[in-house]
């Protein structure tokens, strides 16, 4: 409700604040009375400076305030960057919600990802379609800006240390890595000084681009599915590394003879000290009373789940029984699976070996099975309140985007300092602060877990940027026959994505110089960019 309400006076103020006139009084004598002589004119209308008349501005819609001075601009571009913050914070909270009553897959994997770019689309969007082709050119750099802003301050500012992640977060590395092949493809004239298809090289980047958005939003949807399937299999392995560990610290011998063959006095052993009652036959009850004595205190394991798998791999006969011959066939089978295939000369350390391993492989996964998953109470209201407040969220972003790049655009022209410096700065804090804070709140809680969702959430933020808000980008340019000469800030994109792309996939782990290198980039970014467009010319 305090938000309803803040976001009420700030759109009232505005239009109030659109309402409003006013005129110089210059130096002319004629409008000032004497008290004895009547003015020629007459003015009802005062303005509280004695400067120059200003260029007249347009209002947007038709009633929202416009000014071409610097410091109101910039009060503008405060007002709209808080609406589009809004915005932001609307369609993330109202994902949030939804992703807790639908969970991943369809909804988690492609709906969500395009909600969260969507502000910056709608940015990008209107910053190519005002006006003539001249306006839309020069407004487009406020879109480049944004995109390039976006992608370096999600990657930079609120990058973290001494954090370790699962493999997961290492494949969004990757993936975001990947996407950056469009912008290699619409620099390839550049590159190669080729005058002549520059049309045709962006039609082609458009359709890469869209392509590796439709691949990445099949990733999204089936990625659970696999992810699910993988720790299973972990899961398993655990329950054999588990076992194989026991036994040998169990045993009086070694589970294998020096030619590797199974030792069958020493299985049989073990057997007989599994079976309780003597029966011949090692039951349901039996094997479970195993797995609670093992105690897998390294991993979040279902006990009778374990059962069936142990039973799954030794009952050759299917009668949910497991006997002697089984009991050894099993065990010979977990250790040449243990062993692999290095010839370990009789030493039995390999079972220790791939214990490790296993528990390694495990943690490197992510297990998500010790999250507390709770039904929502009352789904219906909160699938209600979660529209809303997509609908809302989507609607604000729509109706603020234009003025909001107008107001850069006029900022620009009063101060005389590049749309792209400002819509660098300043854009992506409007409309990524939500993922921003998100993020800052995951990192401060030290875990894998949630080390791993803050990671993952900035690099598929960043995919995002890359495929889904290039694509209206290079449709915007394509359409409307804009010319494309963004080559410091394509360089700046790569630099930065392939990087921190490289830091994701060889590591899991980041100490705290990893996060003096990525503050660093920022800076290093603009400073790129000035020279390159500015000493060189590159633009």
């Amino acid at each position: 409700m305090r938000s309803c309400s803040s976001l009420l006076t700030v759109i009232f103020f505005l239009i109030f604040c659109g309402l409003t006139y006013g005129r110089f009084i210059n130096d002319q004598s004629d409008l000032i009375s004497d008290g004895v002589h009547t003015p020629s004119r007459v003015s009802n209308y005062l303005r509280l400076s004695a400067g120059a008349e200003t260029e007249a501005c347009e209002q947007t819609y038709g009633f929202l305030p416009c000014t071409s001075t610097a410091l109101g601009n910039f009060f503008l571009i405060l007002v709209y960057g808080y609406l589009m913050f809004l915005a932001a914070t609307y369609l993330s909270g109202g994902s949030e919600l939804l992703l807790e009553i639908l969970g991943p897959g369809l909804v988690g994997g492609l709906f969500l990802p395009i909600l969260g770019a969507l502000p910056d689309a709608m940015l990008i969007l209107v910053s190519g379609l005002s006006g003539t082709p001249d306006t839309a050119q020069s407004q487009v750099s406020v879109g480049m800006g944004l995109l390039a802003g976006s992608t370096v301050m999600l990657l930079t500012v609120i990058w973290g240390s001494g954090v370790t992640t699962d493999i997961w977060t290492s494949y969004a590395g990757i993936i975001m890595a990947v996407s950056v092949i469009p912008f290699v493809i619409v620099q390839l004239p550049q590159i190669l000084h080729i005058n002549s298809g520059r049309h045709l090289v962006i039609l082609i980047s458009l359709i890469v681009s869209v392509s590796l958005l439709i691949s990445y939003c099949l990733y999204q949807v089936f990625q659970p599915w696999v992810q699910r399937r993988r720790l299973a299999y972990a899961k398993h392995k655990h329950v054999i590394s588990g076992i194989l560990k026991h036994f040998k610290m169990r045993a009086l011998g070694k589970l294998a003879t020096e030619d590797g063959k199974p030792n069958i006095e020493v299985l049989t052993k073990l057997f007989n000290t599994i079976d309780d009652n003597q029966d011949g036959h090692l039951s349901h009850s039996e094997l479970r009373a195993l797995i609670v004595g093992i105690q897998f205190n390294e991993v979040n394991l279902d006990q009778n789940e374990a059962v069936e798998k142990v039973i799954r791999d030794f009952d050759t006969t299917l009668d949910s029984k497991v006997d002697l011959n089984e009991f050894i066939a099993g065990i010979s089978k977990w250790l040449d699976e243990a062993k692999g295939p290095r010839d370990h000369s009789g030493s039995m350390k390999y079972i220790d070996e791939f214990h490790n391993q296993t528990k390694r492989e495990h943690d490197l996964l992510g297990d998500q099975s010790d999250e507390i998953v709770e039904g929502v109470e009352n789904a219906r209201k909160t699938t209600i309140k979660a529209v809303l407040m997509l609908i809302l969220g989507t609607v604000i972003a729509a109706a603020f985007a234009d003025p909001l790049v107008d107001a850069v655009d006029n900022f620009s022209s009063a101060t005389s300092i590049p749309t792209f410096f400002i819509s660098f700065i300043a854009l992506p804090l409007a409309t990524n602060s939500s993922e921003a804070v998100s993020a800052v709140i995951f990192a401060t809680r030290k875990k894998m877990r949630s080390s791993s969702l803050t990671f993952s959430e900035l690099y598929g933020a960043v995919t995002m940027n890359n495929v889904l808000c290039l694509s209206v980008f290079l449709a915007l340019v394509y359409v409307r026959g804009l010319n494309w000469n963004f080559s410091a800030e394509v360089l700046v994109i790569l630099i930065v994505c392939v990087v921190m792309g490289i830091f994701a996939s060889l590591r899991t782990t980041f100490p705290l110089w990893t996060s003096f290198l990525a503050f660093a980039l920022y800076p290093l970014s603009l400073a790129l960019v000035y020279v390159l467009d500015y000493v060189f010319g590159w633009s």
